[in-house]
């Protein structure tokens, strides 16, 4: 009897070591196929015309609420954005319906580094110079006009202000 157990501890043994030929399965027929895919890096942006990437923006600043008309101007990767809003509007609620035209404008690639301003004497400008651009002026004479404006549209940071030699002053 021990010889006989022996011989079935054996024969056990030996199918469990035996590989599992439903653990891997071979693909057959078309049960499994195989896909090839090409890689394909993404393409880079194509730099659009700055008069229609202008027209975009300005579309995207009179959607929000609010907002009666919009005009802008792109030179080079900066874009300056002119709303016109009720004049009857409290300062906090134009700087609201600011901060919205510039949400909506960041949503979009060339908008991101747009700057926003509801001031009618600029919005002014800012529409004679896309006037102008559309008459085929050339762009480069309003670099400085554009530089001016964006200097009075952005504050100047604390530590760009250049400190003054003054004498420390004491605390009394």
């Amino acid at each position: 009897m021990k010889k006989h157990v022996l011989f079935l501890l054996a024969v056990l043994t030996l199918a469990g070591c035996a590989p599992n030929k439903a653990a891997n399965p071979q693909p057959t027929g078309n049960k499994a196929q195989t896909q090839r895919v090409q890689q394909t890096a993404p393409q880079p942006q194509q730099p659009q015309n700055t008069t229609a990437t202008a027209d975009r923006l300005a579309k995207l600043a009179t959607s929000v609420p609010r907002v009666k008309g919009a005009t802008a101007v792109v030179l080079g990767k900066t874009a300056i954005v002119g709303i016109n809003v009720d004049d009857r509007l409290d300062r906090a609620r134009v700087g609201t319906i600011k901060y919205s035209v510039v949400e909506a404008l960041r949503k979009d690639p060339q908008g991101a580094t747009a700057l926003v301003t509801a001031n009618p004497g600029i919005v002014q400008r800012l529409r004679e110079m896309n006037e102008d651009i559309r008459r085929g002026r050339p762009v480069a004479g309003f670099a400085e006009e554009l530089a001016d404006i964006a200097g009075r549209l952005v504050p100047q940071a604390p530590h760009r202000v250049p400190e003054r030699n003054q004498a420390p002053t004491q605390n009394r």
